[in-house]
């Protein structure tokens, strides 16, 4: 079994304290908005940085399990975000959604949702189906797994890496993923694509291998407990690219579709979404664009509040290196978010 990271074994003392259970209820907030990415077996391996964007098909039949016990109401998208602008908060729920547009959404994840009866939203980037996107952050990974040593360019200059073992590997991600992240993402993509010439590695292979095609994305839609909504063409970070640009990348993935699917997405999720990567300008967009709601990646509970916030909505990660039912319930309590928000705010988050 894994090691618990820093964050993980925070969340285990937390829960193990006893401190959750005493929480104001007011923490928990009115709901939950979950957010995963990948839903397939675990591999075992030892260098899989990217991990932290996959669940098990048991730990989401797991959290299913915990929050119908926990009295929470699995609903859609739509009623939950009815529900948030109405501020109807008479019993907290829970929605499922899934970002970017994998298979195993359709393999691994279908048969759980459908196992339990709970509906979900998958938020689709129009390039993955479309075989134009790419998932580069799985490709940076295959480079440094595959390799025994990179030479990267960086924004500090080219520095040269040796990857022969797992912890070269495992240190070599961190120096060379944070400080690309850093860049326009034309520039981290163009460096990405570069090192996977070098080093042998078919991106495009890539996307091919893991993503929906059309005809899975209409098989998932035509399913009674799954929406597909929208998450751009290209999945580029929308802070990042001019008001034009970023308006472009949301509307060709909105007439991608509407071709494809047959009717225009109501609800949007930014790529990335951590502050960075969707601000206020963007949340402005997405409420122009005539979208109901807009989700990020920013950490937190649904709260009355967020009536007034329906284009930057919070969502809680299931991240796969928080794969345990104690984290899981100190996250749902809310206390965490309460906890780092003195943090945040003397700017050492």
């Amino acid at each position: 079994m894994q090691k618990p990271s820093l964050m993980g074994r925070a969340l285990l003392a937390l829960q193990a304290s006893g401190a959750c259970r005493l929480a104001p209820k007011s923490l928990s907030g009115s709901g939950v908005i979950f957010m995963l990415h990948r839903v397939r077996r675990d591999d075992g391996r030892g260098f899989a940085p990217n991990r932290i964007l996959e669940i098990t098909p048991e730990f989401l039949d797991e959290t299913i399990r915990l929050v119908k016990a926990r009295g929470y109401r699995c609903m859609s998208l739509d009623d939950a975000v009815a529900r948030i602008a109405a501020g109807h908060c008479s019993e907290r729920f829970a929605v499922f959604t899934l970002d970017d547009g994998y298979k195993d959404n359709l393999t691994d994840a279908l048969p759980v949702f459908d196992r339990h009866s709970v509906p979900f939203t998958l938020y689709l980037t129009t390039g993955l189906p479309d075989g134009d996107a790419e998932i580069w952050w799985v490709a940076l990974e295959r480079i440094i797994e595959a390799a025994d040593e990179i030479d990267a360019h960086l924004p500090a200059g080219a520095k040269r890496f040796a990857v022969r073992t797992v912890d070269e590997k495992k240190a070599a991600w961190e120096n060379i993923y944070w400080p690309l992240r850093e860049l326009p993402e034309t520039e981290l993509r163009a460096e990405v694509r570069r090192l996977a010439a070098v080093h042998g590695i078919d991106i495009k292979a890539i996307t091919r291998e893991l993503a929906l095609t059309w005809d899975e994305v209409r098989q998932l839609a035509a399913h009674p407990l799954a929406s597909v909504e929208a998450h751009t063409a290209a999945h580029f970070a929308q802070a990042r690219l001019s008001a034009h640009d970023a308006r472009v990348d949301i509307e060709k993935g909105i007439a991608r579709m509407e071709a494809e699917l047959g009717y225009r997405p109501r609800h949007f999720s930014y790529p990335y979404g951590d502050p960075s990567s969707a601000d206020e300008r963007d949340f402005a967009l997405a409420e122009a664009l005539g979208f109901l709601s807009a989700t990020t990646t920013r950490k937190g509970m649904i709260h009355p509040a967020h009536a007034k916030r329906l284009w930057s909505l919070p969502r809680l990660s299931l991240n796969g290196d928080f794969q345990d039912r104690r984290m899981l319930e100190a996250l749902l309590s809310g206390l965490p978010f309460a906890l780092a928000r003195p943090i945040k705010s003397l700017g050492i988050d």
